[in-house]
C-alpha cells in the first residue's frame, strides 16, 4: 500500500492542485494530512478519490470535527497521526513517540516544524515529518512523502521535493 503524508500546506490550493497532478502520487492509495490546514485535507478529499485522514494543527483551532490526533491501521502497521503542537515537537519527538507507544504504534506522523525527518528511534518507531508543502523551513522547495507499507515489513518513506507553483500574471492592455 502506498501512503501519500502532507502537512502544513496552510491554505495554498496551488501547492495542492500541483502535488496532485504529479505522476508520483498515482499510485497513492491513501492520504494522510498531519495538520495545518484541514479544510485542505478536505479539499484533497474533493479532487481525489482517496481516502484522507487528518488532523487538526495550530492553525486549526478550535475545530471540534477534527482531531488532535488519529490512530489508523493500514496494512499490517498502527500509525500514530498528530500535528504535534501539543507534543513539544519543536524541541523533542519525546511525547509524540510517547503518546505513539500508548497506541502500541510502530510508526510516528507529525508536521508542526515545516522540516522533513524520517527516522527510526532508539524505541523501534519510525518517526516521520513530511516537511512542508507550502512553507518549507528546511529548503527552497516543498515537500511531501510517500511511504510503501507491507504487512510485516519495514516501511520506506521516500521525500519528494517540488518546486512551488509560479502565480501566472495576465497583463492588463487598456484600450487607446
Amino acid at each position: 500500500m502506498v501512503v501519500g503524508i502532507v502537512s502544513d500546506t496552510h491554505g495554498d490550493r496551488r501547492a495542492m492542485d500541483a502535488l496532485l497532478a504529479l505522476p508520483a502520487v498515482e499510485t497513492v492509495e491513501v492520504w494522510l494530512h498531519a495538520g495545518d490546514v484541514v479544510p485542505d485535507a478536505e479539499y484533497m478529499g474533493r479532487m481525489t478519490d482517496k481516502t484522507v485522514y487528518s488532523v487538526a494543527g495550530n492553525c486549526d483551532w478550535p475545530n471540534a470535527q477534527v482531531k488532535d490526533e488519529e490512530v489508523l491501521y493500514l496494512d499490517g502497521h498502527t500509525i500514530f497521526l498528530a500535528h504535534g503542537h501539543t507534543l513539544g515537537v519543536r524541541h523533542t519527538t519525546e511525547l509524540l513517540r510517547e503518546a505513539a507507544r500508548d497506541a502500541e504504534a510502530d510508526i510516528a506522523i507529525y508536521g508542526h516544524t515545516h522540516v522533513v525527518e524520517i527516522r527510526e528511534a532508539e524505541d523501534g518507531i519510525l518517526v516521520v515529518n513530511p516537511g512542508s508543502l507550502a512553507r518549507p523551513r528546511d529548503a527552497a522547495e516543498g515537500s511531501f512523502a510517500l511511504m510503501t507499507l507491507h504487512a510485516g515489513e519495514k516501511p520506506h518513506v521516500e521525500i519528494i521535493r517540488m518546486a512551488r507553483p509560479k502565480i501566472v500574471q495576465a497583463e492588463v492592455h487598456e484600450p487607446m
